[in-house]
C-alpha cells in the first residue's frame, strides 16, 4: 500500500511537471522555476502550481469579455475620428501601444499634473460635485479612511441630484471598503456598486480560474469629458493598512480630449463584463473638436490577452531613447526583455535613472529587485533609493518628449496577471513636468553605489539571489 502511494505520488509529480513543460504561453524561465519548485517540494509544489501556475480564467467570463469588447469596438468609431498617424522614431512605440486594446493615438488632448499628497484627490472630488450626467469610478484599493469617505460622499451627493454613479472595485483590494458601512451607504443612495474579480469560495474558485488575478486599474471618467489616470488608489497617503511605510507617494493626472473616450471604453468593458447594463452608446457620442495638444493613447492590458502589454511599450520607448530615460516604480521585478533594454540603453550612453523605494513594503519584491542592482550599476544605470515613505508612482519618460503613467508596475504581476491601464503621451510640456516631478523624488533619494553593493554581506546576497530564482513566479 505504501509503495503504491509512493508510485502514485511520483506519477502525479511527473504529470504536473509535464503539464508545466507543455503549457502554452509560459516563458522558459517560468517553466524552469515551476519544475524546480515541483521537484524540490513535491506536495507544496503541486498544490502551488495547480492554484497559481497557470493563468486560467473562467470560460464564461472570457466569452462575456469577448462579446463586450466586440460591442464596444462597434460603438467606438466616433472616437477614431481624432486618430493621428505617428511617424519617425515614435511610430514603433505607438504601434506597440495599439496592440493590447486596439486604441489609436489621438490628438487634441490636454493634461494637468496634480500636486503630490492628499490634496491631489481634491480635483476629482470637486469634479464629481460638478458632474451632470455620469460618474464612473474604478479602483483597485479603496479604504474607508478620510479620502475614501470624501470620495464616497461626493458620489452620494451626485447620485442624489440625479447623476448616474457607477463604482467598480477589485473584490480583494477593496475588501475593507466592501465590509464597511460606507459601501452600504453608497448603495442605499443609488450608487451602482460592482465587485470585479470576485474572490468567492477559494476552495471552489481555484478549480476553474487562477485565484490571484486582480483588477489593478485606477480610472475615473466624468460626463465623457474628464478622466484621471495614475498610480493613486482611493486612500489617504498615510495608507493605514501599511502605515509603517507611509507616506505613499503617488502620481495622478487629469486629462480632457479624445483620450477620455478610450478610458471610458476600458471602464465600460470591465463594467459590462460584470453587469448586464449595456452602456456602449456612451462611446457613440460626438468627440469634441480640437487641434494640437497632446498625442495620447490608452494602453489597457490583462491576463485575457497576454501576447503584449506595457512591457512591450516600455521596451519600444527605451529602444528609441537617445539621451535620457527615467523610470519610477515601487516594484522592479521585470521580464528579461525589459531589464535587458534598460541595461543596454545605459551601456550605449543613454542617461538611465531608476527610482525605487529604499524600503519596500514587500521584502520578497525588495530582495528580488536587489538581485538585479549589480548588473544595472555595472551597465551605468543610476539607481536612486527614495525615502522617507514609499514611492508608489509609476512613470516612464524618454528624451523629454515621451511619457507613460498609469497603474502598471515594472514586474511580472503587472505584465501577466493584473488588469492595468496606462496612458502613453507624446508632448514635451507634460514630459517636462513629469521629469521635474521625478527630479523631486531624486532630491529625496540617496544613490545606490556600485562599491556599496559589492560589499553587501554574504547572507544578504544569498537571500536576494535565492529569492530571484523564483522571480518569474512572483
Amino acid at each position: 500500500m505504501t509503495l503504491a502511494l509512493v508510485i502514485l505520488g511520483y506519477l502525479l509529480q511527473l504529470t504536473i511537471i509535464a503539464r508545466a513543460l507543455l503549457r502554452e504561453g509560459l516563458a522558459p524561465t517560468v517553466r524552469l522555476g515551476w519544475v524546480m519548485v515541483i521537484s524540490a517540494l513535491p506536495g507544496v509544489g503541486i498544490i502551488a502550481y495547480v492554484m497559481f501556475g497557470e493563468v486560467r480564467l473562467h470560460r464564461a467570463n472570457v466569452q462575456r469579455m469577448t462579446e463586450v469588447r466586440a460591442r464596444l469596438i462597434a460603438a467606438s468609431e466616433a472616437g477614431r475620428s481624432r486618430a493621428v498617424t505617428i511617424s519617425g522614431a515614435d511610430a514603433a512605440v505607438f504601434a506597440s501601444g495599439a496592440v493590447p486594446s486596439d486604441f489609436a493615438p489621438v490628438v487634441g488632448n490636454r493634461a494637468v499634473l496634480l500636486p503630490e499628497g492628499d490634496e491631489m484627490m481634491d480635483d476629482p472630488i470637486d469634479a464629481i460635485d460638478a458632474a451632470r450626467a455620469h460618474v464612473h469610478v474604478l479602483f483597485y484599493i479603496w479604504l474607508p479612511d478620510a479620502t475614501g469617505t470624501r470620495m464616497a460622499e461626493a458620489l452620494i451627493r451626485a447620485s442624489g441630484r440625479g447623476v448616474a454613479c457607477r463604482v467598480l472595485v477589485d473584490d480583494h483590494g477593496a475588501r475593507h471598503l466592501i465590509r464597511s458601512e460606507l459601501w452600504t451607504r453608497m448603495g442605499a443612495a443609488g450608487v451602482q456598486l460592482v465587485k470585479a474579480a470576485p474572490v468567492g469560495n477559494p476552495l471552489i474558485s481555484f478549480l476553474y480560474q487562477r485565484l490571484d488575478l486582480r483588477n489593478h486599474r485606477k480610472i475615473i471618467v466624468i460626463d465623457n469629458r474628464l478622466t484621471w489616470c495614475g498610480s493613486r488608489n482611493c486612500a489617504d497617503a498615510a495608507f493605514r493598512i501599511k502605515a509603517r511605510y507611509a507616506p505613499w507617494v503617488d502620481i495622478l493626472i487629469r486629462m480632457e480630449g479624445p483620450v477620455v473616450r478610450q478610458q471610458q471604453a476600458v471602464f465600460l468593458q470591465d463594467w459590462m463584463t460584470h453587469h448586464a447594463e449595456d452602456l456602449s452608446h456612451l462611446l457613440s457620442e460626438p468627440v469634441p473638436d480640437g487641434d494640437g495638444g497632446i498625442v495620447a493613447q490608452v494602453i489597457a492590458s490583462g491576463p485575457d490577452d497576454m501576447d503584449t502589454g506595457p512591457s512591450d511599450v516600455i521596451c519600444a520607448m527605451i529602444f528609441g531613447a537617445r539621451e535620457q530615460v527615467m523610470l519610477t516604480t515601487p516594484y522592479y521585478v521585470p521580464n528579461n526583455a525589459l531589464h535587458g533594454a534598460i541595461c543596454a540603453a545605459a551601456r550605449r550612453g543613454v542617461r538611465v535613472t531608476l527610482i525605487l523605494p529604499a524600503r519596500n513594503d514587500s521584502w520578497v519584491i525588495g530582495a528580488a529587485s536587489e538581485s538585479l542592482y549589480l548588473e544595472m550599476l555595472r551597465a551605468g544605470v543610476r539607481i536612486m533609493a527614495f525615502r522617507p515613505g514609499l514611492i508608489h508612482a509609476k512613470i516612464v519618460t524618454v528624451d523629454g518628449r515621451l511619457s507613460l503613467i498609469g497603474s502598471s508596475n515594472l514586474d511580472h504581476r503587472s505584465f501577466d496577471l493584473n488588469y492595468e491601464n496606462c496612458i502613453l503621451m507624446s508632448d514635451p510640456d507634460i514630459t517636462a513636468e513629469l521629469d521635474a516631478r521625478q527630479g523631486s523624488y531624486i532630491d529625496r533619494a540617496a544613490p545606490v553605489l556600485l562599491d556599496d553593493v559589492r560589499q553587501w554581506s554574504i547572507p544578504r546576497r544569498l537571500r536576494n539571489n535565492t529569492v530571484a530564482l523564483a522571480s518569474p513566479l512572483l
